[in-house]
């Protein structure tokens, strides 16, 4: 099933810069689907960096990320351009970034047994993953109840909310994981709660 042109348009600042990215692989044999697999690829890769609680990984690590974040939004602009849009390309996109987003924190958390947190920093970790990729499922069922189109979480300035994924990579090379994994262990659950609290304020077509 073919999307609609308009679903999913994408107007903030990273989104224009993919669109211009992606221009020389139109017309070409590189797919949409390509470029998910390859953003999975690099944010798993980035992530089993991490894990090695290293400088080094902390470095490659976030290279890999912000490589990874870039990918998620050209996928998108190459399947816009290209008219490729459809259900199963945007399930598959969703997963992979749900997979990606979640298993960085359970990464961090790894990597970060040696640190001031100690070993309780793989539990905080798993937990904030599990509560990242709540949030990202009870986002999108909102999303779908709400019918406007409108992603549950805008942004500001022309920065999406998932934009901050591209600070990650910064927070890595300045050594600043273990204080992101605190404080997404806090943020990560209360705005999976908010969501939910949202989700039951819409009623559900079924």
């Amino acid at each position: 099933m073919l999307l609609k042109p308009t679903e999913g348009v994408g107007s903030s600042w990273t989104h224009r810069a993919a669109r211009w990215t992606i221009l020389p692989l139109v017309g070409t044999r590189v797919t949409p689907n390509q470029l998910t697999t390859l953003r999975l690829a690099t944010g798993l890769l980035a992530c089993l960096a991490f894990a090695l609680g290293s400088r080094e990984g902390e470095i490659w690590g976030g290279i890999l990320w912000v490589l990874s974040a870039f990918l998620d939004r050209a996928d998108g602009e190459l399947a816009r351009v290209t008219g490729q849009m459809s259900a199963a390309g945007h399930a598959y996109d969703y997963a992979c970034d749900v997979a990606c987003n979640a298993l960085f924190f359970a990464a961090i958390g790894i990597g970060a047994r040696d640190g001031v947190l100690g070993w309780w920093a793989i539990p905080i970790g798993l937990v904030t993953a599990a509560s990242i990729a709540a949030g990202s499922l009870l986002s999108e069922e909102l999303e779908k109840r709400d019918g406007s189109g409108k992603k549950a979480y805008t942004g500001v300035a022309g920065f999406d909310f998932d934009d901050m994924l591209y600070l990650f990579g910064p927070f890595a090379w300045l050594g600043w994981l273990t204080p992101l994994l605190v404080g997404a262990a806090i943020g990560g659950p209360a705005v999976a709660l908010l969501t939910w609290w949202r989700l039951q304020r819409i009623p559900n077509p079924a």
